[in-house]
């Protein structure tokens, strides 16, 4: 599509315990995108603020993300991992971003609906620019690809729609000042500064559900947490919380098609099936027929196999700060130096003097 070079962004906020929806579904698709790509990895930590001002451990719940990255197998030396707010030039092009979206555009955000509520006159304005906020963090390293779920993909969607309106608006100082490159939108030529970022799915993202309703996601704001299985549980932890996870009384169909009107028993085989990478299918032709009160062991060897040198790690990584915070500070140096060159660029483009 473009001369620009590949490069991978994604961003976690730091809010509340990762569970192991958040691993499956995003941290381990970021360990495996290492492999052949140049990848920047952030705690998205000014986003943390946009719905909630104040928390009560924010430089905990920072280094615990971080400590997260590094346990499941980023490399913060060939990648880059840091923490947001130590790149200023996010919130410098989100601002210019900010002046380039519509309002329009803003509203139809289903996310802030959500969040928002009935309320709406209540949210803060950070709330409602938080999509431009997230385009500004990919657009700011000029990053071309980006490891969405379906919560997300309506924000790229923005994000491009933000870079091609700054592109149009400003063509011909872009063309003038020999910085941008030629690509084609559709049918369309454009001489293009910031790149039509593309979403990376990697086959069906596993949709990891409560344990105890089937029919909802796994979260960290659910006030039970037998809900989730945190990366920080231990295996008593982990076992209990299969053990105890909400099933039906049937056995396991030996096909898919069985799981149909069955939310619990589909995740807790989602769930194997994916910390086993594996299918559906291949599981049930191991376990369809069984009970659960065979199945359910099984899951909890396979979950704390997998989960356990990670929550280790991160607990070994939690104890003494020292060297998350250095990754951080290295990470977010290197990363203010590519920051910088795209923000200085942006700025000889709209005309600032500097």
């Amino acid at each position: 599509m473009s001369e620009f070079n590949k490069l991978v962004f994604s961003g976690v906020q730091p809010t509340g315990n990762l569970h192991l929806g958040n691993y499956l579904g995003a941290i381990r698709k970021f360990v495996a995108l290492q492999e052949g790509n140049d990848c920047i990895y952030c705690v998205v930590d000014l986003h943390a603020i946009t719905a909630q001002l104040v928390h009560e451990d924010l430089r905990g719940q920072i280094r615990s993300i971080a400590a997260a990255f590094i346990a499941s197998g980023i490399d913060p030396e060939k990648h880059i991992v840091f923490n947001q707010s130590a790149v200023p030039q996010h919130a410098e092009l989100a601002w210019v971003f900010n002046c380039v979206a519509r309002i329009g555009w803003m509203n139809r955000m289903t996310q802030f609906k959500d969040k928002a509520g009935k309320d709406r006159e209540n949210a803060s304005l950070g709330l409602l620019a938080y999509p431009s906020l997230m385009a500004a963090d990919i657009l700011i390293y000029r990053g071309t690809h980006v490891p969405v779920g379906d919560d997300q993909k309506q924000h790229l969607e923005l994000a491009r729609d933000i870079a091609m309106k700054f592109n149009l608006d400003y063509q011909d100082n872009i063309r003038t000042s020999g910085l941008g490159t030629d690509i084609v939108v559709g049918e369309e030529p454009v001489h293009a500064f910031f790149p039509m970022v593309e979403p990376l799915i990697d086959g069906p993202a596993p949709r990891v559900m409560s344990l105890r309703d089937g029919t909802k996601k796994m979260s960290k704001s659910d006030p039970s947490d037998l809900s989730r299985i945190n990366l920080m549980d231990d295996e008593d932890a982990i076992s209990k919380k299969i053990r105890k996870a909400k099933t039906d009384p049937d056995g396991l169909p030996s096909e898919t098609e069985g799981l149909k009107g069955r939310p619990e028993a589909d995740n807790l085989v989602g769930i194997y099936a994916a910390l086993a990478d594996k299918s559906k299918t291949e599981v049930l032709a191991e376990f369809g027929g069984q009970q659960f009160s065979v199945f359910k062991p099984a899951l909890v060897d396979l979950a704390v196999n997998v989960l356990s040198p990670i929550t280790g790690e991160m607990r070994r990584l939690m104890e003494d700060t020292s060297h998350i915070d250095a990754i951080l500070k290295k990470g977010g140096e290197r990363a203010r130096v590519r920051a910088e060159k795209t923000m200085n660029e942006v700025r000889d483009i709209i005309g600032f003097l500097r």
